[in-house]
């Protein structure tokens, strides 16, 4: 009977009561030689001894990296594992890996597992890339036979040919990444575990490792993918886990998770991030212009409160409160964005507006900015808001709001863009050789007219 007929009807993972504690250990005060602690013991002995049950008492502390998770998987299910950093992703996958024994609960899993942790796991430094694949394989599960039979495709699929002899403590981090998702993933696993190691790889590299993965869910194998790549998780996972702080606050549909991830995100940063930003008061005004910036609201595509963070590529409404201290004609608002060091990306200006018109106003005004796609890579930026009466410049607030823009999938490919300041919007198709390539006009292009 074949593995997929055993588990149809049941669980390939049971997780109950799960948690790990650990004991952590606190800096020792200064003055904690051995020199110090002699002196200390013959002057006052007294004081010496219940200092150092006290000492010892404060240097240990319990910190429970995971508590209470419970869950299924079934097999065919690809979970993605989400959370902030120290929220228990990288504890659950090495409990799940048999790395380390949980303090509570217990796993069940059936079926040959394959882990894909830290960069180099099992790895020996002082050996070889090809003794590696050997040690690796081994450790995994596979036996002498099954990889001499796959190692010419292992080493195909890793290409380091030219290094296969050489020492893996001279290989790069991406040289590892190589090796080491080549040896667990042509294990032929029912089920693969993968947290966040795919970024070190090159762009080439990324795809190809996701093609496998995405080979393992063509087969109905069961994949764990941890990852901050929400979009690459939403496109491959069919469920989504969120943890938090240890404890597991989500388990269902992907999209719903990466929602209920957002929403924590947001709550996080409230309090830096206010909803409503009082521009009538900001210390970024300069002394020369009086307030008549009042109001600043950032909300994503959905209408909801920004809360500091927006997914690259994602949706962006600002609202804009004016109140004039006299009547104008031509009045504009702009969103300027810029890096924390203060170099200017780009700017929103409602002069840029083709259909923009103008009248007589006065008083308050409510300007709208909707951008459909924030093009900004990963990072954090800062957010100026600009008042232009009569085109010059009226009143202006630098450092208004600040906008962490989190890493997605933008191109829909699974490689999260890291290169540069914007995300492109480009095209590329691939000439075949001896036909004619026709290209498109920009002249066409009414925004574009010819010179």
């Amino acid at each position: 009977m074949s593995f997929e007929s055993k588990t149809m009807n049941q669980p390939v993972i049971t997780v109950e009561d799960l948690g790990k504690r650990y004991v952590i250990g606190h800096q020792r005060f200064r003055g904690d030689g051995i020199r110090h602690i002699m002196e200390a013991a013959v002057r006052a002995p007294f004081q010496w001894l219940r200092s150092c049950r006290e000492r010892k008492r404060l240097q240990k502390e319990e910190f429970w990296a995971l508590k209470g998770v419970s869950f299924e998987v079934n097999q065919g299910d690809v979970v993605g594992i989400i959370g902030r950093n120290g929220a228990g992703k990288s504890t659950l996958l090495k409990l799940l890996s048999r790395i380390t024994e949980p303090t509570t609960g217990r796993i069940h899993m059936r079926g040959r597992v394959a882990s894909l942790l830290e960069v180099g796991t099992g790895f020996h430094s002082e050996l070889t890339g090809r003794e590696n694949i050997f040690l690796n394989g081994a450790i995994l599960g596979m036996g002498k036979a099954e990889i001499k039979a796959k190692f010419d495709e292992i080493v195909a699929f890793s290409e380091i040919e030219k290094f296969l002899d050489t020492p893996v403590k001279r290989y790069s981090s991406g040289m590892y990444v190589r090796l080491a998702f080549s040896v667990a993933a042509h294990l032929d696993p029912e089920i693969l575990i993968v947290d966040e190691v795919l970024s070190v790889g090159d762009v080439a590299f990324q795809k190809k490792c996701l093609g496998k993965m995405d080979e393992a869910r063509r087969r109905s194998r069961t994949v764990l993918f941890v990852s901050h790549n929400l979009t690459a998780v939403e496109n491959f996972c069919s469920r989504g886990i969120v943890l938090d702080q240890g404890r597991m606050v989500f388990n269902g549909t992907c999209k719903k998770a990466i929602q209920q991830y957002l929403q924590g995100l947001r709550g996080v940063q409230a309090a830096a991030q206010a909803e409503i930003i009082d521009l009538s008061t900001t210390a970024g005004r300069p002394a020369r212009y009086r307030s008549q910036l009042k109001r600043l609201r950032l909300l994503d595509g959905e209408d909801r409160p920004l809360g500091g963070n927006l997914p690259a590529g994602g949706s962006l409404k600002g609202i804009i409160h004016v109140d004039l201290e006299a009547p104008a004609t031509h009045v504009d608002v702009e969103l300027g964005f810029y890096t924390l060091s203060g170099e200017r990306i780009c700017t929103a200006h409602s002069a840029y507006e083709p259909s923009r018109t103008y009248r007589r106003l006065e008083g308050q005004q409510v300007f709208l900015c909707e951008i459909p796609s924030l093009p900004l890579l990963p990072g954090e930026y800062k957010i100026n808001v600009g008042l232009d009466i009569n085109l010059s410049e009226a009143d202006c607030v630098d450092d208004a709001a600040r906008l962490t823009v989190l890493q997605s999938d933008y191109y829909g490919t699974g490689i999260i863009p890291v290169k540069g300041v914007f995300l492109l919007n480009s095209r590329w198709t691939e000439a075949v050789e001896g036909a004619r390539l026709v290209l498109p006009s920009i002249a066409s292009d009414s925004r574009h007219p010819s010179p």
